[in-house]
């Protein structure tokens, strides 16, 4: 059936600048009105994958139900997450034309690596590998900590279509798009294939203007408030530059947006911009005209701002923090400890159907 594209910025972005739109969310409903934008992928998280599921109770507490009849040995952990393979399959299934038009670069829904097991390289590698080979449109997400490098590296050259998550910072993207490079390399040195390889290194912009604000608040600086809605956009522009220097062929990806700039600031670029699909109506119904911003500057006074704070310039500069660093970076422990609270809230509602309250 054609699709009826639904005019208005973002498809004008879509069709006239390589910027990719993907919507963050998996939910089926939601991605198709994404595709109507121009949108030719998805992202997904534990955050939005328990969402997703808690808001289609209808569908998914019933299914969840015969999950437990259908693996009578399973955890609830194990059933929330066949719950979140499913869930993941038939997004992924609707991406399917766009990922054969587009020879793997797009069309692609990620999942990402249970975070429980952000301790183990190996245990992430395997897990990576395995949701991959569930379709050939998956791409999955690992953490960006010194144990991720490790894993990202490896699950490339196994073959896995990498996006980088919970990563914050120049970096985080570097260190993960040249992990990403080395395991492109190894697969090339073997004679095997990467042509039809999509992977994608996110920077979380809106997460990164959190965790700054979060810091400004804390130490009691007095600075002008706006100038913290550009930390993430500074970062993100930063890194871009530093990928097109250095050849890494992952592009980069926006993602965690708190504001509309978080997707006209980087129009242009060849980049990707994920944004929840409220965020994408908003702008695709706003009425702005697109503009090509990617590569102008974020303005000299807002860089003093922003520099002027130590905890930015850890996040800007490219070798502000070692990986070690990584994982104990504010931004990092917010984000996995709210991923880690996503995945118990998952399997209480599998709990629930299982063992419902007397």
């Amino acid at each position: 059936m054609p699709i009826e594209y639904t005019p208005g910025p973002l498809l004008d972005a879509a069709r006239n600048t390589p910027t990719a739109l993907w919507n963050d969310s998996s939910d089926p409903n939601e991605l198709a009105q994404s595709i109507s934008f121009g949108g030719v992928g998805a992202t997904c998280n534990p955050t939005i994958a328990f969402t997703c599921i808690n808001q289609r109770r209808e569908v998914w507490l019933p299914r969840i139900a015969e999950l437990a009849k259908e693996m009578p040995e399973a955890s609830e952990s194990e059933i929330g997450w066949q719950a979140v393979r499913e869930l993941s399959l038939e997004a992924a299934k609707l991406l399917e034309p766009i990922f054969e038009r587009e020879n793997g670069r797009n069309g692609r829904l990620s999942m990402q690596t249970d975070p429980r097991l952000a301790r183990s390289a190996k245990a992430l590698a395997d897990q990576a590998e395995e949701f991959s080979n569930l379709a050939p449109n998956i791409i999955v997400k690992i953490p960006a900590t010194s144990v991720g490098v490790e894993a990202i590296e490896e699950a490339t050259y196994r073959g896995v279509s990498v996006n980088v998550t919970v990563s914050f910072s120049v970096p985080q993207a570097i260190t993960t798009g040249e992990a990403i490079e080395r395991g492109l390399k190894r697969r090339e040195a073997e004679g095997k294939d990467v042509s039809t390889m999509g992977p994608v290194v996110t920077l979380m912009v809106g997460r990164l203007d959190d965790w700054i604000k979060d810091v400004a608040k804390r130490d009691k600086l007095f600075l002008d408030p706006g100038h913290l809605e550009w930390a993430g956009i500074a970062a993100f522009k930063r890194a871009y530059r530093e990928f097109n220097k250095r050849g890494l062929r992952a592009r980069m990806l926006s993602a965690a947006f708190r504001n509309v700039m978080h997707w006209s600031e980087f129009v242009g670029g060849d980049v990707v911009v994920s944004p929840p699909f409220k965020w994408a109506k908003l702008i695709n119904d706003s009425g702005y005209k697109m503009q090509q911003r990617m590569d102008i500057p974020v303005r000299e006074d807002i860089m003093a701002t922003l520099l002027s704070i130590p905890e930015f310039v850890r996040a800007y500069e490219p070798d502000g923090m070692t990986p070690l660093e990584f994982d104990t970076f504010g931004a990092t422990a917010k984000t996995l400890r709210g991923f880690l609270q996503a995945d118990a809230d998952l399997d209480a509602l599998v709990r629930d159907v299982m063992m419902p309250a007397p």
